[in-house]
């Protein structure tokens, strides 16, 4: 039954019938929300009598919607109206590639120019994991301007079964059932293992392209019999005639591409289409005429001045190649701005056609979604896959995912591991707590970077530690021989400060730089004989650069704000994400007054509240706060921040009169910072190489801090202000530095197993589990009378704030803060409480990225 014009189908109205077949009749309507004409493809009725099949329906399209190709019809939405499903396209002008052939075989180049754009097409599906399955000339579409579109993607295994009988049919997607079970596809396209029954896979499309091929060059079908049985018949026992036979101008090039497509068995076909497009490239610059046997039967009187000929040409295009050379050393490298929404943008790779790009982003406030984009189009279109961020993509197109991926400190992140089809799937759960993934160059093994207690890990394959740090690992990559991994060693916990270095397997740590103020970004060139990576010096202003693997550094690319390199094309295509990054602090000084917002510079952090809940110790780390940090001191009325000196700030003392700092290099400092009058003082630190986070005691006398020793793990030490004296307080790998208990027995850390402990600060007796705690739980601040315990709840990027009776191990909801905008949110990496619960501040990071395509980059 035809829809008259006017019928409403949702949000989109029938203009006019274009045309019908076996998979339904097509409309030209016009969608009322945006205001434009789309192709709506109605689907037969009994599509929606069987709950499954319809169910299939919608999974198939939806995977094919996410295909994005110039040379794929891009499919815009599904909905089923009343007993009819349908599929809504845009809108196409031309005619199908069945009308271009109806007349005969098409001029050569034309024929081969269509076949690159398929080939193309479908490498672009293939590396997705969607196979066609009904390639033919119906299901090709020749827009005006020559563009090739495939139609239908996805479609053809939901069609309805139904026997063959008589003749040889051209109707879309005509299964049949053979003894072997159910045949897929239209007779004189089909694969012979498709004819066989056998499951359908990348290779049977190259098998129907090759018959697409060769009907456009000859006129003629590949294999056509009297009866569709005869024609299945032909495909399994018989070759096509041959192509020099048919049109004996030809040349024998394009003769070897369609019969190496149409191999019986699978495995002698080409074994990708982007293998079979490269093949078409080499050929779409040659001349399409037979030009080398024409030489052979021509007298050598003529053929002595073609050698000269020659040569002139060679000479002229090696100077044209010379020239080109010069062009491409000196032209400038262009940058393709491909996201356009506001959020965050952690990891984009290549796929393996070098050409579609699958990322990771948290738009609007929303969690992680994985999206597909192309350079040509602006528009980003989300893969059929759970909410999940990227980490990595296999040469076979599986995908390494992050499930709940959520900052835990800063820069840090973790997820759970797993691995799902790029078409889609249910994920396969393979990991907790991983930051960083890749894939070995087979793709048969994952290098993982994941914290386990007080160290970051660094597993290959998983459940192999090859490598552990006090700080932690991001952007961990293989290279392309496998042989070795490339990582930004950062050395201080959360902190992005790093060292470029590389890991040879079975070998020692390398380090390629020397530390950066900032590193973030990593990939290897193609040819594995340099690392690209993104850092920057001071501030926030980060240039790309590339070091080999002797250390040799040098600058690609000069960036004005933060770059982040995300990925290297094996056609050294780069993904780059321009990020502006923001640390804000948001504070209230008493209960009853409002919040105000507290940043001072431009990458505020809050690291402590004065006893009285008045004054606030911040931190810059941006190009504000310069290469070693400043640490300031503001009211929380909103006075002028005023600096007390360098480095990280960490606590306050009990009367207010100092802070500390830790000012970072090698080795780093703990420094005592007047908040009046007075002189900073360096404090020992003994053999600590690396100094992470420090406290006060609360009688004021002792500083305990986070630290360890070279090639150590982390640990809580004490120092006596007094003496200079200083011993450890916890065991090895145990450095969680958390407020000591009001009467100065105890202080709290994380054990291996996160679980929060008192340990003794005198060094007598057990370690104490807190109850009414659970793993990641965060203790803030204890009462005055030390029974109350003011704990943020682990699992949430907003801060929900709880107060706990340590006697009893029960909890009362406190507060739930968070910032009013979430968008680009990395979290709160500090929380601070006064000991009355009055006042409060807490430190909030926004990242906002743009993902580029970057060419030219030598």
């Amino acid at each position: 039954m035809t829809l008259p014009a006017g019928t409403r189908l949702g949000p989109y109205e029938i203009v006019a019938l274009i045309g019908a077949g076996g998979m339904g009749a097509v409309y030209r309507a016009r969608d009322s929300r945006l205001g434009r004409e789309v192709a709506v493809k109605v689907l037969p009725a009994e599509y929606s009598a069987d709950a499954d099949r319809l169910r299939r329906f919608e999974q198939e399209a939806r995977a094919a919607g996410a295909l994005n190709h110039p040379n794929i019809l891009t499919i815009f939405d599904v909905g089923t109206a009343g007993s009819s499903p349908y599929v809504v396209s845009e809108l196409l002008e031309g005619e199908t590639l069945r009308q271009k052939v109806a007349g005969g075989a098409l001029p050569q180049r034309k024929a081969v120019d269509y076949a690159l754009q398929l080939a193309r097409g479908l490498a672009a599906a293939h590396e997705m994991g969607i196979v066609h399955r009904d390639l033919k000339p119906e299901n090709v579409f020749v827009t005006k301007d020559g563009r090739i579109k495939i139609l239908d993607f996805g479609l053809a295994k939901l069609a309805s079964p139904r026997v063959m009988t008589g003749g040889e049919t051209d109707a879309p997607t005509t299964p049949v059932i053979t003894e072997s079970g159910l045949v897929l596809g239209t007779a004189g396209y089909m694969s012979p293992e498709q004819v066989r029954g056998q499951a359908a896979d990348h290779r049977s499309d190259i098998f129907a392209f090759g018959s697409v091929l060769y009907e456009m060059l000859t006129g003629e079908r590949a294999f056509r019999r009297e009866t569709g049985v005869e024609t299945m018949s032909a495909i399994l026992k018989e070759d096509p005639p041959l192509l020099s036979q048919e049109s004996p101008e030809l040349p024998p090039g394009i003769s070897r591409i369609v019969r190496r497509c149409l191999e019986k068995g699978r495995e002698e076909r080409f074994q990708s289409a982007s293998d079979l497009a490269f093949a078409l490239e080499s050929l779409s610059g040659l001349s399409m005429t037979s030009g080398a046997a024409r030489a052979v039967a021509q007298p050598a009187a003529f053929r002595l001045p073609r050698l000269f000929l020659a040569a002139a040409s060679l000479v002229v295009v090696a100077g044209l190649a010379y020239w080109l050379a010069r062009q491409e050393r000196t032209a400038p490298p262009t940058f393709h701005q491909l996201t356009f929404r506001r959020g965050i943008v952690l990891t984009a790779r290549f796929a393996r056609d070098g050409e579609t790009i699958v990322y990771g982003g948290a738009w609007d406030g929303g969690p992680f979604q994985l999206y597909t984009v192309r350079p040509e189009s602006p528009e980003s279109s989300p893969l059929p896959l759970p909410a999940a961020d990227l980490l990595a993509i296999s040469p076979s197109g599986e995908l390494a995912v992050s499930l709940g991926r959520r900052f835990v400190f800063s820069w840090m992140n973790g997820g759970t591991l797993a691995r799902v089809p790029l078409s889609g799937g249910a994920p396969r759960e393979v990991l907790e707590g991983v930051q960083e993934a890749d894939w070995s160059p087979d793709g048969a093994a994952l290098v993982a970077v994941r914290r386990v207690g007080g160290t970051h890990r660094l597993e290959y394959p998983i459940g192999n530690v090859v490598l552990e740090t006090a700080g932690w690992f991001s952007h961990v990559r293989l290279s392309p021989d496998g042989k070795r991994v490339a990582f930004v060693d950062h050395p201080i916990f959360g902190d992005d400060r790093g060292v470029i270095s590389v890991l040879e397997l079975g070998k020692k740590k390398a380090a390629l730089t020397s530390e950066w103020s900032s590193a973030q970004g990593l990939a290897w060139t193609p040819g594995g004989d340099e690392v690209w990576f993104t850092a920057s010096e001071k501030g926030l202003n980060s240039s790309l650069r590339a070091v080999t693997l002797s250390g040799r550094t040098r600058i690609v690319v000069n960036g004005t704000g933060r770059l982040t390199l995300l990925d290297i094309s094996r056609q050294r295509r780069v993904l780059l994400s321009r990020d502006q990054s923001r640390g804000a602090v948001i504070g209230r000084a008493s209960d009853g007054a409002e919040e105000r917002e507290l940043s001072w510079l431009d990458a505020s952090g809050c690291s402590d509240l004065s006893a009285d809940g008045r004054s606030l110790l911040l931190t810059e780390s941006g190009e504000g706060g310069g290469p070693r940090y400043g640490t300031y001191l503001r009211k929380l009325d909103g006075s002028p921040a005023v600096r007390l000196g360098d480095g990280q700030a960490t606590a306050l003392s009990p009367d207010g009169k100092w802070a500390l700092s830790i000012v970072y290099g090698k080795p780093d400092e703990l420094r005592m910072l007047p908040t009046g009058a007075g002189e900073a003082r360096t404090l020992p630190r003994g053999s600590i190489e690396r100094l992470h986070w420090a406290r006060w005691t609360p009688d004021g006398k002792m500083v305990f801090f986070t630290g360890n020793e070279a090639g150590k793990s982390l640990r809580i030490y004490l120092l006596d202000l007094a003496s200079g004296r200083m011993r450890p307080v916890t065991p090895e790998g145990v450095g969680w530095n958390l407020p000591a208990t009001p009467d100065g027995r105890f202080v709290c850390s994380g054990d291996r197993e996160g679980r929060v402990r008192l340990y003794p600060i005198d060094g007598s007796g057990e370690a104490r589990l807190l109850p009414g705690l659970e793993p990641g739980d965060t203790p803030l601040r204890w009462s005055r009378d030390g029974r109350y315990l003011f704990v943020r709840r682990r699992g949430e990027p907003q801060a929900r704030i709880e107060r706990l009776d340590t006697a009893t191990g029960r909890s009362e909801p406190w507060r739930m803060l968070a910032p009013a905008d979430r968008t680009g949110l990395m979290g709160m990496s500090s929380v601070l409480v006064s000991e009355d619960g009055q006042a409060y501040a807490f430190s909030c990071q926004r990242l906002l990225s743009e993902l580029y395509l970057a060419e030219g980059l030598r």
